[in-house]
């Protein structure tokens, strides 16, 4: 099979984008996205998504994770193939498509810059050291004084593995207060380690670093991939509406690749 693809990136996060809206890949194996997101033997990549045609959306996302497996909703891979719409033709100022985890719309400002919006969450279990939410993904979030210091990957391992997690997985998030907002680290189930940054990630921990106040709050978040900005309103205790993820998504290169 031969695949013309692109590599995009959102603060780091990377991923492997065809265009599909013909179904030419619709045969693509599981174990095939594993090959092509192998970072030794393949392109390398966070996870592949494919631009599908979608009636009654602009397009339709469909989204591995790099273990070849598909998964739940991506925010970055999101805001990635939203930026990929846009060179493949699809020019309005607003797009709107099906993922996974239900309907989304993004925005432009700019070149690269992509509003995603995101579903509205209505559930958060708060723990005396952590939080857990769905943002479309399940993400553990744990606060913690210094950021830098954690060891993502054994002890983001460790809770994703452990006797509540291990069956379906969990991502977890390591968040540290800053000045003017929060620090995130991730480990993703999934590409089983960490990454450089994650969009559902980064929006579960905006949310959690929200006052009681009930208003509409701006979160600007670090990740080792660059900034990003969560915008929500919070609506109760652990509710939240109109969320916005919001960030760079650019092109790295495209090419050519037989397997």
């Amino acid at each position: 099979m031969n695949l013309h693809f692109y590599k995009y990136q959102g603060t780091g996060n990377d991923f492997v984008i065809m265009d599909n809206r013909d179904g030419r890949y619709d045969a693509l194996t599981n174990q095939q996205v594993h090959d092509l997101c192998h970072r030794r033997f393949g392109i390398g990549a966070d996870g592949l998504m494919l631009l599908n045609t979608q009636p009654g959306y602009d397009f339709g996302m469909k989204y591995y994770n790099a273990d070849g497996n598909e998964s739940s909703m991506c925010g970055n891979g999101g805001r990635c193939l939203v930026a990929f719409a846009r060179k493949m033709g699809l020019r309005q100022d607003t797009l709107r498509f099906l993922a996974v985890d239900g309907p989304h719309e993004a925005s432009f400002k700019g070149d690269d810059w992509v509003n995603l919006k995101m579903q509205d969450v209505d559930w958060v279990e708060q723990g005396n050291l952590y939080y857990y939410l769905n943002t479309g993904s399940p993400h553990f979030v744990k606060y913690v004084d210094d950021v830098q210091a954690i060891d993502v990957f054994a002890d983001g391992r460790q809770i994703r593995y452990n006797d509540r997690f291990a069956q379906e997985g969990t991502n977890v998030n390591f968040v540290q207060a800053t000045d003017n907002g929060i620090f995130v680290r991730t480990y993703e189930r999934g590409v089983e380690d960490e990454t450089y940054s994650c969009g559902t990630g980064v929006t579960a921990a905006a949310l959690t670093s929200a006052g009681t106040e009930e208003k509409t709050y701006r979160i600007p978040v670090q990740t080792l991939g660059g900034g990003l900005e969560v915008l929500f309103t919070k609506t109760g205790e652990r509710s939240y509406r109109d969320i916005w993820l919001c960030g760079p998504a650019t092109l790295v290169f495209e090419g050519n690749v037989t397997i």
